[in-house]
């Protein structure tokens, strides 16, 4: 079965996802950002081995904090069972238990939870492929499942904690007994660290003002800012860009040049390809 959401159907509906995992938590987002609501459900679950969490999440390849905050992971890090996987690519959302599933456009974010227009696809199956190699349900619920297992099996693993069994008493008919959790994969901790902000000396009074500030353009208006291809865009262009924050959204100027890039900037690649090397120097 096969159901469309927006609005409070879709944000009840992940709701739902997050409450009634038992045995598997997919959750795929270039965005990781947990609404207070996901959290509380999942807290009733942080003492369960059997739930299997899987998180992949992309964008800011060279600042991936921008993405998935230390706070999050300070969160997620406390669940036994957990994978948390990398792909720089990412744009396509998922959101899985081993019951059902929802396609969506939407980030896990609060923001747009709260205020875009987002829909989803709501599926009903049975995965279990972790536990049985199979999944049981119509072709989309299989067809999406198997695309997605292939997207986490690429995906760079930066987090892995992994529960630990005992070997039980098999005449009591207790084959294993949880035991505790290991960290086998740490390579996110240390990519979570903002770097500190730089401190500017102020210039004192009897001082000579040099200005060293170089002209860049505003990739979405044309307009003259200051060079910084971290912030090319004017204070007024930012805020309409940030109602959707979506970096790989196409621009009409260069940041360097102020030539018309016919949509071959965005605000992660502000500098036509042509120019880069210039902008550098």
């Amino acid at each position: 079965m096969a159901e469309f959401l927006h609005g409070d159907d879709l944000n009840a509906e992940l709701g739902r996802i997050f409450r009634e995992c038992e045995e598997q938590l997919i959750i795929i987002s270039p965005f990781i950002q947990l609404h207070s609501r996901y959290r509380d459900a999942l807290r009733t679950k942080i003492e369960n081995p059997k739930l299997k969490i899987t998180i992949v999440f992309g964008k800011n390849d060279e600042k991936i904090y921008k993405s998935f905050s230390n706070e999050e992971f300070e969160f997620l890090k406390q669940f036994p069972n957990i994978e948390i996987k990398y792909e720089k690519r990412l744009h396509a959302k998922y959101y899985a238990n081993e019951k059902s599933a929802i396609l969506s456009s939407m980030n896990l974010y609060k923001y747009s939870q709260n205020n875009n227009i987002e829909f989803g696809i709501y599926t009903e199956a049975t995965f279990l492929g972790n536990i049985t190699g199979s999944i049981t349900g119509n072709t989309l619920d299989v067809d999406a499942f198997k695309y997605f297992q292939e997207v986490i099996n690429h995906s760079k693993t930066l987090f892995h904690k992994k529960p630990i069994y005992l070997d039980g008493n098999l005449l009591q008919k207790v084959r294993k007994k949880y035991s505790h959790s290991e960290e086998v994969i740490d390579d996110l901790s240390h990519r979570l660290v903002k770097p500190e902000k730089k401190v500017v000396k102020k210039i004192e009074k009897n001082e000579e003002k040099v200005s060293t500030e170089i002209t860049g353009y505003c990739i979405r208006t044309g307009e003259k800012i200051p060079f910084n291809p971290e912030k090319p865009l004017t204070q007024k262009a930012f805020k309409q860009w940030n109602k959707y924050g979506d970096r790989d959204y196409s621009e009409k100027y260069c940041h360097y040049s102020g030539e018309p890039s016919k949509g071959e900037t965005t605000v992660a690649k502000p500098i036509l390809r042509k120019n880069w090397k210039k902008a550098m120097n």
